[in-house]
């Protein structure tokens, strides 16, 4: 950056931290933390409440599209506007919008499958030794239990457009001016841990950088959201769609899906289970696109790290001070204590109420 390119505003490298620029940052990804933390506050206080009103009512369990209406609804109707009233106090910097192009789109959306894949399995790990082996994936059990229309509206389209907006478009605008890592690395992290689970963290945390890079570079939240629908359709209709095709078949699927099943048995199987027969086909075909594109991800990311463009705001913050300021804050602190609790009181490892 040449001398004038510099403003008034903007701070030295070796800034001294006591300036009213460094304290106006510092209260500013503050603000940034203490919107996520009444957001979650309020999304997880209100999806309480109704459900402890509508357990009596249901004493077996609540359809599984109320239960979801019960916990979106209060997030993206009331948490969500609440947690912007505080994040609005930000100011967000209006940015140039530019296209992506097809090429460097996919190129991003293939990327994302490597990291789900490395990022699910360090999720699984890490969520069995935590618990002792006892942790179940709940968002997993509720996609499958979930009709394909639930999933298709709450999982496919309404969270794809709200989080994009909050952890994308509001956060990002409102941080980048101090750094354009700092700003998608907070982005992410904050991704990562509404999720409140490990299963997810590891995944949504690489996945927000590619989200992140994404917006970054375009100013359109368009690609995003796209990106962000692919990657749920994936999760939550393609795959429990054939896995209950697959389940049509009983407990012989085990064997055949095992490599136990003899020809003759295999045969029979296929005339007696057509439909089985046929989702543990597209199970094999479905399994290895995954495999392809992770390997092709992989080489996505290996061959184009380095080429990664990014740009010195204004007022970008001295080296390393930024991620300071950014996750070294009363709010981004509170908020991630917040989220870790709640996460494993959904895992059982603690008692709240």
């Amino acid at each position: 950056m040449t001398p004038s390119q510099m403003t008034p505003s903007q701070p030295s490298q070796s800034g001294d931290p006591s300036r009213p620029f460094f304290l106006e940052a510092h209260r500013r990804f503050m603000l940034v933390g203490v919107a996520l933390c009444v957001t979650v506050a309020f999304w997880v206080g209100l999806n309480t409440v109704l459900s402890g009103l509508l357990r009596p009512l249901f004493p077996v369990g609540a359809p599984m599209w109320l239960s979801m209406l019960i916990s979106s609804g209060p997030l993206y109707a009331v948490a969500m506007p609440l947690g912007f009233t505080v994040l609005a106090r930000v100011p967000a910097l209006q940015v140039r919008e530019f296209p992506l192009g097809g090429k460097r789109f996919w190129m991003l959306m293939v990327a994302c499958f490597p990291i789900m894949t490395v990022g699910g399995l360090i999720g699984d790990w890490l969520s069995q030794a935590v618990s002792g082996g006892t942790a179940t994936n709940r968002v997993s059990d509720m996609v499958m239990q979930s009709d394909p229309w639930v999933n298709a509206l709450f999982v496919v389209l309404l969270a794809p457009i709200f989080e994009e907006w909050l952890f994308r478009r509001q956060i990002i605008d409102r941080t980048r001016r101090y750094g354009e890592r700092t700003a998608i690395v907070l982005s992410a992290f904050a991704f990562a841990l509404f999720h409140m689970n490990l299963y997810q963290f590891f995944y949504a945390f690489g996945i927000g950088l590619v989200l992140g890079y994404a917006y970054m570079r375009t100013g359109r939240l368009r690609y995003c959201i796209i990106m962000h629908m692919v990657i749920n359709t994936s999760g939550s209709l393609v795959g429990p769609a054939i896995l209950k095709l697959i389940g049509a078949g009983g407990g012989d699927v085990a064997k055949l899906t095992d490599g136990s099943m003899s020809e003759a048995e295999m045969m029979r199987f296929a005339e007696t289970n057509p439909t089985a027969m046929a989702g543990v086909m597209l199970l094999g075909l479905y399994g290895v696109l995954l495999v392809a594109l992770t390997i092709a991800g992989a080489v996505i990311i290996a061959m184009n790290a380095r080429r990664l463009e990014f740009f010195d705001p204004p007022e970008q913050l001295p080296k390393w001070y930024g991620a300071r300021l950014a996750f070294l804050n009363p709010g981004m602190a509170v908020y991630a204590v917040l989220t870790v609790v709640l996460g494993l009181w959904q895992m059982g490892l603690i008692t709240l109420f």
